[in-house]
């Protein structure tokens, strides 16, 4: 077997950029990633939801049936990182439970399940004094809920972990340096590290809400914009094999996923923001709504806050445009970059095909 001869430059190591490096290795090109932090931008706040059915919003029917064929592409991801590296990403089809604290957040459950049917997305009522199971743990004022039992999710920091290990086992290189300027003579693309200049024949810019670096330049209509998103991490209930909860809470929507060891991943923070800070106020919503919908969160462990600035396009639907050049770009996940990872990664080999 010839070793790849053309070199692919990817300029970002979130879990868009090193997937996609993964689908370039795969795809017999000689592949860099540069990044002086993988993984530590929107991905490491990543509650790892891959939730199409329990994420079906109104006028979003388009994206909805992305995230659907994403379910699709994980498993194939699955299967390359465990053919690469021997070990597989666990990937928890425990579904979604969607609930609602109080009268006008059960109308709300109601106004999502006619959306979420109207796409397809196949639904169960559920009656916590019939079923209790997925209910446990949960307010007694949460007595009836929609289930989708399709949903999954994956562990962001394993999924990182695991995807590099199959990139390095595929000879994907890894620079910890910052690009300041990318370039291109036509024939070949340049980006400009704080370690020197690194070329090739494909660049790949994956930088989320940074937008592009300097030489670069957004096609007309193409932009993206920070929107901030903030986790919590505790240990408390253990709701690990039970379903993921979405919940409305006075009409705000909330998230938690159930982890192994009672490791709880508690969300749905979301302020227009390009400042990575955790506001006194944002904190104090997040935990009073999980408090609400999880009563035992009350004597729980806070281990830790994760925030993540998450890069939104002006209509939230992700894109891959060419720059010229050589230079392509790959943005606009919004809050759906590990869900949507693996279909930005075929897009990418669709539009540039082998070395």
């Amino acid at each position: 077997m010839t070793s790849p001869s053309r070199r692919a430059v990817v300029v970002g190591g979130g879990v868009i950029g090193q997937v996609s490096a993964l689908a370039l290795a795969r795809a017999r090109w000689r592949v860099s990633v540069v990044d002086p932090s993988p993984g530590r931008g929107a991905t490491v706040a990543a509650a790892g939801m891959l939730a199409p059915g329990g994420e079906a919003a109104p006028g979003e029917e388009e994206n909805h049936r992305l995230h659907r064929a994403a379910l699709d592409a994980w498993r194939d991801l699955v299967d390359e990182v465990a053919e690469a590296t021997g070990e597989a990403i666990a990937l928890h089809r425990v579904g979604t439970l969607v609930v609602g604290l109080d009268a006008g957040d059960r109308r709300l459950v109601e106004q999502y399940a006619g959306v979420a049917r109207g796409y397809g997305v196949a639904l169960r009522a559920l009656s916590r004094r019939e079923e209790p199971a997925p209910f446990e743990g949960l307010s007694a004022r949460v007595t009836q809920g929609v289930l989708v039992e399709g949903d999954a999710w994956v562990d962001p920091d394993e999924v990182m972990a695991r995807v590099r290990a199959a990139n390095e086992a595929l000879g994907v290189e890894y620079r910890a340096t910052r690009v300041r300027r990318c370039s291109s003579d036509g024939a070949r693309i340049v980006a400009e590290t704080d370690d020197g200049p690194l070329e090739g024949d494909l660049g790949l810019v994956a930088t989320g809400s940074a937008g592009l670096p300097g030489g670069l330049e957004a096609p007309e209509g193409t932009s993206v914009r920070p929107v901030r998103g903030m986790t919590l991490r505790a240990v408390g209930p253990d709701r690990y094999h039970l379903p993921m909860v979405r919940a409305y809470v006075h009409g705000r929507p909330f998230y938690a996923v159930g982890r192994a060891e009672r490791y709880n991943v508690l969300g749905a923070s979301s302020e227009e923001s390009p400042v990575r800070a955790v506001e006194l106020g944002e904190l104090q919503r997040l935990v009073r709504d999980g408090l609400e919908v999880i009563p035992e969160l009350e004597t729980a462990d806070l281990i830790e806050t994760r925030v993540g600035l998450r890069p939104a396009s002006g209509d939230l639907r992700p894109f891959l445009r060419e720059l010229g050049g050589g230079w392509w770009w790959s943005s606009g996940h919004y809050r759906h970059g590990v869900t949507l990872a693996p279909v930005a990664a075929r897009r990418l080999i669709d539009a540039v095909g082998p070395a």
